[in-house]
């Protein structure tokens, strides 16, 4: 271990420099949700590929309905329907003089029409008053032919989507580095893109430690507690866009800890333990991987720490395996090892995936309390809080205590208190984390 005493900055840099983007892959659209693009997307088609109605209504030209009005309608001869998918009017025909396409909401704008007239504006062929809506073809298959009363006038190019008009060849449809969600998996299939390639989301396996773990739902006897680190450390790495592997408690053993670290490798970019890795007799995580470095390889092995915080101040941080798996070992107590996944091992997985911008948003907030707030000298103290955004201020949500993880699941925020602070006063401003 490192007699070294670290700052936070210091033991993230390190993280930072030896943790790599992983490989790029080409994927599947549904299979790149949540992955980095690596290359800009150029748009090879028009969107939409072709003119197009907006409009479930009438495909007209415009000298035919100058000065329509509800006394005085334009009549029109219906020459035809043209639906969504089709190329245009049967036969290739265009709308002439005096003549009209029923059109549907999508379909292609077909030859000779200028505009289109919303059925709500006509009498929908009936021969009646202004149409509420069309009549489905299936039950009236005549209402492709016959006439049509136009009641108000259109400008040129009226409900008409124009081929382009979105985005065109050429264009840029997403740039390098952007995440790929919802959106941009409809615009890339949009475009007629069915693979992208990205770097895959990373691979994050999660174990705690301790012979005093119990799984959620099995019954507690003396001296034991739930394992809630590997459930809320797990559902972390999810959130910062991972693949998550969360592994039952490892009992206070360190063969079978290295030995289940070691299985896991095949299926892990990154590992996280949590617990055992702090100065105690049964620290189990140190004595597991303070000898798996290989002496050939400058920077293999784990180097386990003190940083100048609270809470948090035992880490571990190196690599293992053949592949130098990057792993991160936390402390135990719960506050410790979110503050320390928040800080250290969130910016891991974001480097990871090739994100440039791997940080959390920080702001100025003042503070919210009915005390001076303590620190101890010489350590960067990370409290849980409340941020109001809309009156600037940020309120301390429970003690300074590792163990309180009842306050964590109020907070949405770190009060940063830094090294040089030892009484932050209420009213003063502080630096905030927001974890939302």
């Amino acid at each position: 271990m490192s007699s070294t005493i670290w700052s936070v900055d210091e033991h993230l840099d390190d993280i930072l420099a030896a943790v790599k983007p992983l490989e790029p892959i080409e994927l599947q659209l549904p299979d790149a949700q949540g992955c980095v693009l690596v290359e800009d997307v150029v748009v090879e088609v028009a969107l939409p590929p072709f003119d197009n109605s907006s409009m479930d209504g009438y495909a007209v030209r415009i000298s035919d309905v100058e000065g329509a009005s509800e006394e005085f309608p334009a009549v029109l001869t219906v020459v035809g329907d043209v639906a969504a998918g089709d190329g245009g009017l049967a036969d290739g025909r265009s709308v002439g003089p005096g003549e009209a396409a029923r059109i549907m909401t999508g379909a292609p704008l077909p030859a000779g029409a200028e505009a289109v007239v919303p059925v709500e504006w006509t009498d929908g062929g009936t021969g009646g008053g202004p149409a509420a809506a069309m009549r489905a073809h299936s039950a009236a298959p005549e209402g492709a032919s016959g006439e049509v009363r136009v009641h108000r006038p259109v400008k040129p190019r009226a409900h008409v989507r124009a081929k382009g008009s979105d985005v065109r060849p050429g264009d840029l449809a997403l740039r390098a580095g952007s995440v790929v969600g919802p959106p941009q998996i409809g615009l890339l299939a949009a475009i007629g893109r069915s693979t992208v390639r990205v770097r895959p989301r990373p691979r994050v396996v999660v174990l705690s430690t301790g012979s005093e773990l119990v799984q959620p739902g099995e019954e507690l006897t003396g001296g034991r507690i739930y394992d809630s680190n590997s459930f809320a450390l797990t559902a972390a790495a999810r959130d910062a866009g991972a693949i998550a592997y969360r592994v039952p408690a490892v009992a206070d053993d360190a063969e079978t800890l290295r030995a289940t670290i070691e299985d896991q490798l095949i299926r892990a970019d990154i590992v996280v333990t949590t617990g055992g890795v702090s100065v105690g007799a049964y620290d189990v995580v140190k004595e597991a991987l303070s000898s798996v470095g290989d002496e050939d390889e400058a920077g293999s092995g784990i180097d386990f720490r003190k940083l100048a915080m609270q809470p948090g101040k035992p880490q571990g941080f190196g690599s293992i395996g053949p592949d130098h798996t990057p792993l991160m070992a936390l402390p135990g107590n719960p506050v410790s090892s979110y503050v320390s996944f928040e800080l250290f091992v969130r910016p891991a997985i974001l480097t990871l995936m090739g994100l440039q911008d791997v940080h959390r948003p920080k702001v100025r907030a003042t503070l919210d309390t009915a005390e001076a707030l303590a620190s101890p000298s010489g350590k960067r103290q990370f409290l849980r809080g409340r941020y109001d955004a809309e009156a600037g201020t940020v309120t301390p949500v429970g003690g300074a205590g590792s163990h309180l993880i009842a306050a964590l699941a109020q907070a949405d925020a770190l009060i940063v208190l830094p090294e040089d602070v030892t009484s932050a006063e209420p009213g003063t401003e502080a630096e905030v984390i927001l974890l939302r």
